[in-house]
């Protein structure tokens, strides 16, 4: 398995970072106007690693990803994301990436600055966990939570097994409340978190009948499992008289987003994202960089993120 290294780097690395971002800028199709990147040098590229540095990436040894940090304010931006067209397959953006929430602490999110010409580009973004907030023709801003975690379900089986590492962390009173498109694997989760918490009775969708409590068999919390797509508000949610069980069961809200969220202060949101059949590499990103072909090949990616005091000491690095 080829090695892939993440290091901080600052002005002292930028012909190597200057390198990275030619060869991956040059590689995107033909903009107007064109991207500032390609007329960068290895001056203007110290200049701006001088600051707050960057991260590079080496796959066996060889520079291969690059970016540059740029805070502002709360978020940070990633500057001159790049990474080279031979090195697709190795994941080498999504490394990247999670190096940056390693490096970004004290900041509530990261930023990048996509190109709307390119769509192919902004679902890869988007299934980064990132969120369109901003459009000035021709950019695109979108920003992700640095508490969000991302991960790969390339299959039902993965969906299942995450979901079941997943349940590892819940307690009592804990909420999930589960969005995305039907058929994108919010059954198959909550199946794996029913499984991990050793529940009884068999977890399909509620849909007809609205929610479905399971109990334990293993003397630990139920599972309450609700379907939100019919309900028209907070009031018909009220009316199933969760709160009761809310104490003392984990409850998980397929379709809830928007719904759910004032059953109480802290809950995991999980928001699941299916790729689109098109989403094939187009030898570009917005910032330079080719689409890894890991990242392509996974029809699933999971995203979690934990709000509210409940969650604040929790960490779901390495779940799954």
């Amino acid at each position: 398995m080829s090695d892939v290294q993440v290091v901080r780097v600052g002005p002292e690395s930028a012909a190597q970072v200057l390198r990275v971002v030619q060869e991956a800028f040059a590689a995107r199709p033909p903009l107007d106007p064109p991207a500032d990147a390609l007329s960068e040098t290895e001056e203007s590229i110290a200049a701006l690693l001088t600051p707050h540095g960057g991260l590079l990436a080496c796959l066996d040894g060889d520079p291969v990803g690059a970016l540059v940090l740029d805070p502002v304010g709360n978020t940070v931006y990633l500057r001159r994301f790049g990474v080279v067209p031979s090195a697709q397959g190795h994941g080498i953006a999504g490394r990247l990436i999670d190096a940056v929430v390693d490096h970004a602490e004290g900041y509530d999110d990261v930023t990048v600055v996509a190109r709307e010409e390119l769509p192919r580009t902004i679902r890869f973004w988007d299934r980064q966990g990132f969120r369109e907030i901003d459009r000035r023709s021709p950019l695109v801003e979108m920003r992700r939570p640095l508490r969000t975690a991302v991960f790969q379900a390339p299959t039902p089986d993965a969906m299942h097994a995450l979901g079941r590492s997943l349940a590892g962390q819940l307690a009592p009173g804990d909420l999930i409340v589960l969005s995305g498109e039907l058929g994108a694997g919010k059954t198959t989760l909550t199946q794996g978190i029913g499984a991990g918490l050793g529940v009884r009775g068999q977890i399909t969708s509620p849909t007809f009948v609205i929610a479905r409590v399971h109990p334990s068999l293993v003397d630990g919390p139920a599972l309450v499992h609700v379907d939100a797509y019919r309900l028209g508000g907070m009031e018909e949610l009220d009316d199933l008289d969760l709160d009761t069980d809310l104490d003392t069961a984990v409850t998980v809200v397929e379709w809830g987003e928007g719904l759910a969220e004032g059953l109480t202060d802290s809950r995991l949101e999980v928001r699941i994202v299916r790729a689109e059949a098109d989403e094939v590499p187009d030898g570009s990103h917005s910032t330079g960089s080719p689409s890894d072909a890991d990242d392509v090949l996974d029809p699933r990616r999971v995203e979690i993120t934990p709000v509210g005091p409940r969650w604040h000491a929790l960490s779901f690095r390495g779940l799954g």
